[in-house]
């Protein structure tokens, strides 16, 4: 649940760091990239036309709970969400041929730009599908993502899913309803958490992540 909204900071991304985004998706620079989208998630589209993304700043109450990692292991989100490393996070699901496939380009993008610092961060992307995406999916998606060490996909029962979305204010009814949302949080469980909501490009979360774990 959202305990407190700070700031909200209305910002406009680059045109040309969006165009390269989409066209890697279509030129498969990764290794996978999902196909063209057969429904434009209310307008999303346009959205990212405009590359136009909302930034807040939020106080999550992170339900202690567990989800499912790619290998089948249980794993208690505080404790992947906590610790003393920066988190980025997002929700994703494996069908998904609108937003999923941009955003996790996205962080295929920010990976590489981050370079060696990859390491020293979390990247979490939970499935707000968890019936249909067992581990064994998701490491299919992560393998087309080529997600390295440090990006986690996270999977389990769909009311631990839902009780995620709901926390993180992210929750729509129906999976196709679903927004593009990314979240960043410094280390440390008592931090606040950067709320982005839009199409964001890889430089503009890279620019968040540095200003929240300079080096």
């Amino acid at each position: 649940m959202n305990t407190g909204k700070k700031s909200v900071i209305h910002a406009r991304q680059p045109f040309w760091a969006l165009t390269v985004t989409l066209l890697s998706l279509g030129l498969g620079l990764v290794s996978g990239a999902a196909r063209s989208g057969e429904h434009d998630h209310h307008g999303h589209g346009m959205d990212a036309m405009r590359g136009v993304y909302t930034r807040s700043v939020n106080s999550y109450n992170i339900p202690d709970l567990k989800l499912v990692d790619m290998n089948g292991t249980a794993v208690s989100l505080r404790e992947g969400l906590g610790g003393k490393d920066p988190v980025m996070l997002n929700f994703i699901f494996t069908t998904c041929t609108a937003i999923c496939p941009v955003m996790s380009a996205t962080f295929h993008h920010v990976q590489d730009q981050l370079g060696p610092d990859s390491g020293k961060v979390r990247m979490i992307s939970i499935s707000i599908d968890p019936e249909h995406d067992t581990p064994a999916r998701l490491r299919e998606y992560a393998s087309k993502y080529q997600a390295g060490p440090q990006w986690k996909m996270l999977t389990g029962s769909a009311e631990n899913s839902i009780a995620v979305q709901r926390a993180f204010d992210t929750f729509r009814g129906d999976k196709m309803n679903h927004a593009p949302a990314t979240f960043l949080r410094a280390g440390g469980a008592d931090k606040p958490w950067i709320r982005l909501d839009g199409f964001v490009s890889a430089p503009d979360i890279v620019r968040e992540y540095r200003r929240l774990a300079p080096r």
